[in-house]
């Protein structure tokens, strides 16, 4: 049991180590420090103040439990004000390393954080390398994470998670110069209001580089933040997604580079608010690179504003089905190898390659080899399985017919898309379409003006569903330059 005022600061990570086992007792979840509403009666007026954890390690790989504890953490405070977490090395905890809860006038600056969550199975409560529930002080919680690194970690590398729906989102949070690489979901903000991100890099991910949906504890999504100036780059899904959230959000100013699908997604997880998404800015990103659309919009929008991005190159993921079988296929535990192949370079990234039962998924490729994405963050397989035997038959589905820089596939209401520059500049043209709106899309009452979509592979603008309204005006297609 922690208490005000107490400290505990160590000489460095590499001279200071605690080392977690629970060998005794394998149901007690044994975190280092711990303070929290059910095994303390932590609250608003119980809570601990002014405690600084700094200059020390904490090795988790002793902690096996039969059955997952998401109390299993390096560090479990609830309800503290004025803490400081700096210059922490935390690994391979069974659960979250650092899972603190209700921070307020709190720092946490220079935490590295690497393969925690280790008996998550993906989709368990916790299982972070940073993660922090919020909403416990209501409308106001002041934290700030800075300098932060999360590798490999179960679920998400760094997230906020609202505790209970019924509690007002907090504002107050900022993640600032942090790394997320190798985890199920780089940054997510499942609950915040507010929330800045500024200046990160999100590479590598397994699912998706920034994340704002209902997939937390209380179902609730984020809203009213701001992804700015950051690198979200090879992630093996999407690079940005927001779903399930009312809006508003704001995304200026960042790099969404050769993800395995889309750049940036605007879906529905058929959890959590079910209404159209309100008053997001997509403002002055660099779009280049990714597997399918740079910008695809499956869920309902009103009121988005796409002003002066930069998308060029997408659709990469252009590869025929294909499959093969024989003495020129070998699998690895992270590669498939077809030496009759010639494949188009990462032309399948971003698909999942089925043997048999086991599927994986394609992290990218050369002419003859597959690179896969590892099974679950921290893990040596990418298979769900055995790694087939040689020979054995593979198949990949064909990409897409059509990726267009912007795809339009759900009703997109009152939306302003006006300077935008989409095209493709490579010697083998990928991205077919500039703007795209399918036969289930629809635009009504939209501006869109004087953007250039000339240089695509087939066109600048294909229309499956005619707009209804608006301004229309001063795009310019291939036609307008020749």
């Amino acid at each position: 049991m922690w208490r005000s005022g107490v400290s505990l600061i160590g000489a460095g990570p590499a001279a200071t180590r605690f080392m977690l086992s629970n060998e005794g007792n394998r149901a007690d979840p044994t975190p280092l420090a711990f303070w929290t509403t059910v095994q303390h009666g932590a609250d608003r007026d119980r809570h601990i103040a002014d405690c600084t954890f700094a200059d020390f390690q904490i090795d988790g790989s002793g902690v096996a439990m039969a059955e997952y504890s998401y109390l299993a953490k390096g560090l479990g405070l609830q309800y503290v004000v004025r803490g400081i977490f700096r210059n922490l090395y935390i690994h391979h905890t069974a659960a979250t390393g650092l899972g603190c809860d209700f921070l307020q006038d709190s720092l946490i600056d220079g935490v590295v954080v690497v393969g925690c969550g280790r008996l998550d199975n993906g989709e368990q409560i916790g299982g972070a390398g940073i993660g922090i529930g919020i909403g416990g002080w209501g409308g106001e919680e002041r934290l700030t994470i800075a300098n932060c690194t999360a590798l490999a970690n179960g679920t998400n590398g760094i997230f906020l998670e609202l505790q209970k729906d019924y509690w007002d989102r907090p504002r107050g949070y900022r993640i600032v110069g942090c790394h997320s690489q190798g985890n199920r979901f780089g940054i997510s903000d499942w609950g915040a209001d507010g929330l800045i991100v500024s200046a990160c890099t999100m590479t590598g991910n397994l699912e998706t580089g920034f994340d704002v949906s209902a997939q937390g504890t209380a179902s609730v999504a984020g809203r009213g933040g701001l992804l700015t100036d950051c690198v979200i780059d090879g992630n093996v899904r999407d690079g940005v997604s927001i779903g399930n959230s009312p809006g508003p959000y704001t995304v200026r100013g960042n790099r969404i580079s050769g993800n395995g699908q889309h750049g940036y997604h605007a879906r529905d997880l058929r959890r959590g608010y079910q209404g159209p998404i309100r008053d997001v800015v997509i403002e002055s990103n660099e779009f280049w690179g990714n597997g399918l659309d740079a910008v695809r919009i499956d869920h309902q929008m009103t009121d988005a504003v796409l002003l002066n991005n930069r998308i060029r190159n997408n659709g990469r993921q252009c590869a025929e089905g294909t499959g093969g079988t024989g003495d020129a296929v070998r699998y690895g535990e992270r590669s498939l190898v077809d030496r009759s192949a010639n494949w188009p370079h990462d032309g399948h990234r971003g698909k999942v390659l089925r043997v048999g039962r086991s599927v994986a998924m394609v992290a990218a490729n050369t002419g003859d080899e597959l690179t896969l994405a590892p099974v679950r963050p921290d893990a040596f397989s990418a298979w769900s399985g055995d790694v087939p035997p040689p020979g054995c038959g593979y198949e990949l589905a064909a990409a897409p017919l059509r990726r267009a820089g912007i795809t339009i596939n759900a009703p997109f209401d009152s939306a302003t898309v006006r300077g935008n520059r989409i095209w493709d500049n490579l010697d083998d043209q990928t991205q077919t379409h500039g703007l795209w709106i399918t036969e289930r899309g629809s635009c009504v009452g939209c501006r869109v003006e004087d953007n250039d979509l000339a240089g695509n592979a087939d066109d600048g603008m294909r229309l499956d569903t005619p707009p209804v309204g608006g301004r229309w005006r001063d795009n310019h297609v291939d036609s307008d330059w020749s």
